[in-house]
């Protein structure tokens, strides 16, 4: 058990840490401070907050575990951010809109509580949201390859009241180094580049392996939409892995038709989703698409099944 924030350096086997300097080539050459904010962090951290206010509800301890956690925080605007605007289509969007269903005023709400004067200026990562809604008998496992990144999040870590560690090491071989969790209750965000085409079968390969491992982990994926054969065929491998209880929420923003159309959306893939999950997203169904898209063409969609 964690007793104080850190930050770890991991030595891996020959073939994970070749495996490694490919990832970190790949890393290297995106940065999540483009779009921060944007459509794709709306549905992605509107999931997150449901899901950790629904686990942190219970006061058993409890591990949230981010394969590709970024910097935690962005300048909107500003530093890298400078000259990306996606946010003002994603975030800005709900900022000042009225009468939102309750799952999306209070991703809106936990976005705000990094913005105190009220202006849209900082948009938190996954580990800055968690680290937000977690309590101090919790920990935070934070994995993340790009050095400078690393280094805010170690930065947050030393002032942050949930013991978190900051590995510098590949997220998918953490995941499967870190279950099952010692507390037995676990979250996991998922959510690599996709610069590699490999990220595709990885993510399938580590659900598979992490609901062998701990079966009850809440297991968070994150996938764009694309004209790619590896992106259509997703959803169906990850439905096929057999979960307990999955549920599949794709934001469709345009077609998905030939290849070259880039990003159209993005679909949230949950394993053991609680319970409470499928309503609020219904409720969003309607009114997410329509502020995100006012062209109209939008929608969202929403499954569920059990093994």
């Amino acid at each position: 058990m964690l007793d104080c924030p850190g930050r770890l350096f991991t030595v891996l086997p020959r073939h994970c840490a070749e495996r490694a300097r490919h990832r970190i080539n790949a890393v290297l050459s995106y940065r999540h401070a483009f779009h921060a904010g944007n459509h794709a962090d709306v549905l992605k951290h509107l999931v997150l907050v449901h899901a950790l206010d629904y686990l942190a509800a219970k006061d058993a301890p409890l591990w949230y575990i981010d394969t590709h956690a970024g910097a935690g925080r962005y300048e909107l605007g500003r530093g890298t951010a400078r000259g990306h605007t996606e946010y003002q289509d994603g975030i800005g969007a709900l900022w000042e809109a009225k009468h939102l269903p309750p799952a999306l005023a209070r991703y809106r709400e936990v976005v705000a509580m990094s913005n105190p004067g009220g202006r849209l200026q900082r948009y938190p990562g996954s580990p800055s949201i968690a680290r937000m809604l977690l309590r101090p008998q919790d920990r935070m496992w934070l994995h993340e390859l790009h050095p400078a990144d690393a280094l805010e999040l170690e930065r947050d870590s030393r002032k942050s009241p949930v013991p978190a560690r900051v590995i510098d090491s590949d997220g998918f071989a953490g995941l499967r180094a870190l279950l099952p969790p010692q507390p037995r209750r676990a979250i996991a965000m998922i959510d690599p580049s996709y610069e590699l085409d490999s990220d595709y079968r990885q993510v399938v390969e580590a659900l598979r392996d992490a609901v062998q491992r701990f079966a009850s982990g809440v297991y968070l994926l994150w996938y764009p939409l694309l004209a790619s054969r590896e992106s259509r065929r997703l959803p169906e491998r990850l439905e096929a892995l057999g979960a307990a209880k999955w549920l599949h929420a794709r934001l469709e923003l345009r077609p998905v038709q030939a290849a070259g159309s880039g990003l159209c959306g993005s679909g949230m893939f949950v394993i053991n989703p609680p319970w409470t999950l499928r309503e609020a997203l219904e409720e969003c169904r309607e009114l997410l698409p329509a502020l995100l898209a006012p062209g109209g063409g939008a929608r969202l969609e929403i499954d569920s099944g059990s093994a």
